[in-house]
């Protein structure tokens, strides 16, 4: 009787507990969003002054708006001039032109069209040799760094090798291509094996 207690009490929290915590996550970047934009609207307008109850995700809903507008009016004439301009005068400021370049590069890179992401999951021999880890390759790596490095006008790759269980940090590496070992398994199939450091395996 216990092990068939315990046994459908960890059935009950495997089922439960990714739909709570997505759920939660949900609800918190809902409200986060609604703090940032509902402010914005004005009071008579606001649907708990309209209604007897509050209705969340007004504020994603403006921001979503807030956000198309400002696209179509930088993907016209005027906007792009106004953008130019912004642009030059923080290209001005010396620390603002640094952050303002990378942020940009980052956010046209994670949101561009063509849906540029992470290409192909990866093994290499890290942090010694005999040892391995999974790694996720980014692109041919180009320009000065590879001039730099390579030898012979050898391939390399660049490479992001997350850490666990967090793999929104981990190193960038530089590795020649015969290093570089392709792996079968899709990227999110390697994503969810270093975020369950080892427990999750495809198949």
């Amino acid at each position: 009787m216990i092990k068939k207690i315990r046994s459908y009490f960890l059935t009950g929290l495997v089922v439960s507990a990714p739909v709570a915590i997505t759920l939660a996550v949900g609800w918190w970047f809902i409200n986060k969003i609604d703090a940032i934009f509902t402010p914005l609207l004005p009071n008579k307008f606001l649907p708990e002054n309209l209604l007897p109850f509050s209705i969340p995700g007004v504020g994603l809903v403006i921001g979503f708006i807030l956000l198309t507008f400002f696209g179509f009016l930088a993907a016209n004439f005027l906007g792009t001039g106004f953008l130019r301009f912004g642009e030059s005068l923080l290209n001005k400021t010396p620390v603002l032109r640094s952050i303002y370049k990378g942020l940009k590069q980052i956010f046209e890179t994670v949101f561009s069209e063509d849906g540029r992401n992470f290409s192909k999951a990866a093994v290499i021999e890290y942090p010694r040799k005999g040892v391995h880890s999974v790694c996720f390759v980014s692109t041919d790596t180009k320009g000065e760094l590879l001039k730099k490095i390579s030898k012979d006008n050898e391939v390399y790759l660049s490479v992001f090798l997350p850490t666990t269980p967090n793999p929104t940090s981990g190193f960038l590496l530089f590795l020649p291509e015969k290093d570089v070992k392709i792996l079968d398994m899709s990227v999110e199939d390697a994503a969810k094996l270093i975020i369950s450091a080892g427990l999750v395996n495809p198949d």
